[in-house]
């Protein structure tokens, strides 16, 4: 019979890796997907909003409730401007802070309940919330994209003049403004705290900034009088939302259906092979449970070695995993024995149950 093993040992049905956290952190250098916001463009999937440091730092999490209460505010002050002049271009940067303002809400819901112990029916924990909260963010940007497109496209039919248009110009300064502070806010302590995500966001904030710049030209074709300056400067903003939802709706996407970045498994397999006592790497599969990585791993071991040779192979095997793939916070190693000459597949009673 050939030696099978992991890592994992257990405890009143709890893993053991699933009660504590691994010390050392580690932080993506590139922080791909999601977080390249709107010009890139960005994109609002939850993992890259808040990584390990963030989660785990009150200073990070109030950076997240400050933000929140500011392009609050600013949202709040551009739309009396709105109802008292009737500009479409600001409406559509007013909904687009207001948007992006209320996604700290499901995804600070989200951190709070992923803290939460797993448990025998939630034996992964709840870090899915934050697949949830994508969804919810998604659906906010989609009704925002809407909103604001009806809204320009019913100005170009029914072209109305803009009222108070240096009020309109202010708002939309008070708007760069109030996203130039966030910018600069979220990136200093996303600095401090070594937070690539905070970092994202606070130049996510920044591209925000810039279209409320665009209200502020849309404002000055309305004072030269040209009417439909306001409504194509709306169509314009609605369209740079339609992007942000279109890379946000494309990485939750990718998010429920598990997929990662392949770059991880490469990254994975090549620190495995460089195990002592790894003679090759099988199935590998890495999933995101919330914003923590998880991995599967089967991994060949010399079909003679003792049960606890392979439980130290597989240990080490682990521990390399650990190090390597950034946010990864447990993996199950499994130790096959190396195939000899005229013996059978140790895996061939499960054969029917693959097929199935």
């Amino acid at each position: 019979m050939g030696v099978s093993t992991s890592t994992r040992t257990h405890r009143k049905g709890i893993p053991v890796s699933d009660r504590h956290e691994h010390p050392h952190h580690h932080h993506s250098t590139g922080l791909r997907h999601r977080l390249s916001h709107l010009l890139t463009p960005h994109s609002h999937e939850t993992a890259d909003k808040v990584d390990p440091a963030l989660e785990s730092s009150a200073r990070g999490m109030r950076a997240l409730w400050v933000s929140l209460a500011v392009l609050g505010v600013t949202a709040l002050a551009q739309a009396f401007v709105v109802a008292a002049s009737g500009s479409v271009a600001l409406l559509g940067d007013t909904v687009h802070n207001a948007a992006d303002a209320l996604t700290a809400v499901p995804l600070g819901i989200a951190f709070v309940l992923g803290r939460r112990a797993a448990t025998r029916r939630f034996t992964y924990g709840y870090g899915r919330a934050e697949d949830l909260a994508g969804l919810v963010i998604v659906l906010t940007i989609a009704a925002s994209a809407a909103f604001a497109g009806w809204t320009a496209i019913d100005r170009l039919l029914d072209p109305r003049p803009v009222q108070h248009v240096p009020a309109v110009a202010l708002a939309a300064l008070v708007g760069f403004a109030g996203n130039e502070w966030v910018a600069r806010y979220r990136i200093r302590v996303g600095r401090a705290i070594g937070s690539a995500a905070l970092v994202a966001d606070g130049l996510h904030a920044r591209t925000d900034g810039f279209t409320s710049l665009a209200v502020l030209l849309g404002a000055g074709g309305s004072a030269l009088g040209w009417q439909l300056a306001d409504p194509i400067v709306g169509l314009a903003i609605t369209a740079a939302i339609a992007l942000v939802l279109r890379d946000a709706a494309r990485e939750v996407f990718r998010r429920v259906m598990d997929a990662v970045d392949p770059a991880l498994v490469d990254r994975a397999e090549r620190a495995l092979a460089e195990v002592p006592g790894v003679l090759g790497v099988g199935e590998l599969r890495l999933r995101w449970i919330g914003h923590r990585l998880r991995a599967e791993v089967a991994v060949v071991v010399d079909g003679d070695v003792t049960v606890r040779q392979a439980h130290r192979i597989a240990v080490d095997a682990e521990h390399a995993l650990l190090h390597a793939v950034p946010r990864l916070t447990a993996a199950l190693v499994h130790a096959d024995p190396e195939p000899a000459p005229g013996e059978a597949d140790p895996h061939l009673p499960l054969a029917h149950h693959a097929a199935a």
